[in-house]
């Protein structure tokens, strides 16, 4: 059996990181994942996915994430059922998340001008700032970056050259 869920959307609020009786972190958040097609009126819709996360990852997510954050989540599909405070059964379906990736560097303003102060170097072992350094450094060296760019002239290759 399989069951497993990779998605990569915007949180829709904060995190909201709480501990178990034990002491164990658990965050629940939203994430808004947009669709690949369009509504007959051409806007595209998005949905709206419960996700958890549990332990030393959860108070990472709540304190290098919040609403408006991209980030890609890995886990899979749970479902759950409990009795509420009138005695009717709620049923839950969210993911349980394996770990989440901070998709934005710290202090990314394209995150609806709000400024996000997170994920460099991240929990998730990524080192934005010094990723976009390295990219700054390369574009500004005044050699070409890409040796496959077209300048106009046609490119002689055998066939004996290629591989198939």
């Amino acid at each position: 059996m399989l069951n497993r869920v990779v998605l990569v959307g915007r949180l829709t609020r904060d995190p909201e990181l709480r501990y178990t009786p034990n002491g164990i972190a658990v965050a629940n958040f939203t994430l808004a994942v947009n669709r690949t097609f369009s509504n007959q009126q051409g806007e595209r819709d998005a949905d709206f996915i419960n996700c958890v996360i549990w332990r030393k990852p959860a108070e990472n997510v709540a304190n290098y994430l919040k609403k408006g954050s991209l980030a890609g989540v890995d886990g899979k599909i749970q479902t759950r059922s409990y009795d509420n405070n009138e005695g009717k059964r709620v049923f839950v379906t969210e993911i349980v998340a394996d770990s989440v990736q901070f998709l934005e560097p710290r202090g990314s303003n394209s995150n609806q001008g709000q400024g996000n102060d997170f994920g460099s170097p991240g929990p998730s072992g990524n080192d934005f700032g010094k990723q976009q350094n390295h990219n700054q450094n390369r574009s500004s060296g005044g050699f070409n970056d890409d040796p496959f760019a077209n300048d106009g002239k046609p490119i002689d290759i055998s066939d004996d050259d290629l591989p198939f």
